[in-house]
């Protein structure tokens, strides 16, 4: 490989660096949100996989078995759609190009 090609390399992944970072910035933003129950447990997590809220129906507060099921439903729901999302807007960063575990800080 020659020095024009490394520098070009190194270029483009300082760039994949950038904008990975700046996209990261923005999952913590954006807002996801799972629910069971029929609406009675709902969770609210941002694009980081962060939950953000849990909010349980006052109608099933004497139900702790159901209470947890409904949680534990509701904030899988959330987290796996702040993954996806976090996916789908790392992917447009970087060209459709799969990021390795832990690269830049992921």
């Amino acid at each position: 490989m020659s020095i024009p090609d490394l520098k070009g390399l190194l270029e483009t992944a300082q760039r994949i660096q950038s904008e990975v970072a700046r996209v990261r910035e923005e999952l913590a933003r954006k807002i996801v949100e799972g629910e069971t129950g029929g609406g009675l447990c709902r969770c609210t997590a941002n694009g980081r996989g962060e939950v953000l809220s849990l909010v349980i129906d006052p109608a099933i507060a004497g139900d702790k078995k159901m209470i947890e099921d409904l949680a534990v439903g509701a904030i899988n729901i959330a987290l796996t759609r702040a993954r996806e999302l976090a996916e789908a807007d790392l992917s447009r960063a970087t060209g459709g190009m799969p990021l390795p575990p832990g690269l830049f800080g992921g």
